[in-house]
């Protein structure tokens, strides 16, 4: 017979092991609880922690994600305005979502969308589920359809590896997705309420803020440029697209260009030299795109 002080320790790893998956928890603690290895209380105990550890470590759902990526979309069109040409619109939502569809998350709940900024800044801003927002200023940089697939590329890999619901800070998430139970939103107050809709607007505010301001960290730009390249090359179209741009932008930056995405994306220069060793490395070779070249003068006519 397993002594009582040890089945403690047996039930608490149970919880560690399992970790996510409470229900599993719950049929172990309802079996002793029935043998009389262990008191009701302490069967009520192990099923709350198993809950908690549950909710902590739970990831953000695809339709979480859509719901704080709207709201950070939204929060973005509050600075800037929306730019009305239609025909751009449209092209730009044709090689996105070709670059999507060739992406390793090709799905997301609310679909992927593409939409221009009426700002001379240089700025491309990937928000969480999907929505992806590029100024006139970083396009106007793009001299071919392989650099514009490079921008949409590197974007949409930001949004596959959820790079921005990464950035909620982690007690905030854990506070939210505890209040988002299905048994506790039912019960939730007025007060209760309230501080899940801060909580939420917290989240949308860290994700902005690291749009905005902070950036994503070297290691999570670099991944975004490996992924794009990937991104493109299963789609036929060349790499070089990709270190074309960086290089420009590599250039306007050692020159002195402050603010937008030369404030929240430093090491320029970094990024085009590890992008230029992946395509060696993978024995990429240039891609002839003069028909895409002409689509793209043509629409930006």
């Amino acid at each position: 017979m397993i002594a009582r002080s040890s089945l403690a320790t047996v039930v608490a790893v149970v919880i560690l092991v399992f970790a996510g998956c409470a229900s599993v928890v719950q049929v172990g603690t309802t079996a002793a609880h029935q043998a009389g290895l262990i008191t009701k209380q302490e069967k009520d105990y192990y099923d709350r922690r198993a809950q908690e550890t549950e909710s902590a470590v739970r990831p953000m759902t695809d339709r979480e994600e859509y719901y704080v990526g709207r709201a950070v979309a939204a929060t973005v069109l509050g600075q800037y305005r929306l730019y009305r040409d239609d025909r751009l619109t449209l092209y730009l939502n044709r090689v996105g979502q070709a670059l999507a569809l060739a992406s390793d998350r090709p799905l997301t709940y609310g679909g992927y969308h593409f939409a221009v900024l009426d700002s001379n800044e240089v700025n491309a801003l990937a928000c969480p589920g999907g929505t992806i927002l590029i100024t006139r200023g970083m396009l106007d940089r793009a001299r071919n359809e392989e650099e514009l697939a490079a921008i949409l590329a590197h974007e949409i890999a930001h949004v596959n590896h959820k790079d921005g619901v990464n950035t909620i800070q982690r007690s905030r998430w854990i506070q939210a997705s505890a209040a988002l139970g299905a048994d506790a939103a039912r019960q939730l107050g007025r007060g209760q309420l309230d501080q899940l809709a801060s909580l939420f607007e917290g989240s949308v505010g860290d994700v902005v803020k690291t749009l905005l301001v902070n950036g994503y960290s070297r290691a999570d730009e670099l991944a975004a440029d490996q992924s794009a390249m990937i991104f493109m090359v299963r789609l036929g179209y060349d790499p070089n697209g990709l270190t074309d741009y960086l290089a420009r932008l590599a250039q306007e930056q050692g020159a002195g260009a402050r603010g937008g995405f030369f404030a929240t994306h430093p090491g320029m220069g970094d990024r085009l030299v590890e992008a230029r060793a992946t395509i060696a490395a993978n024995k990429w070779h240039p891609v002839d795109h003069e028909v895409r070249d002409e689509r793209f003068a043509a629409y930006r006519r």
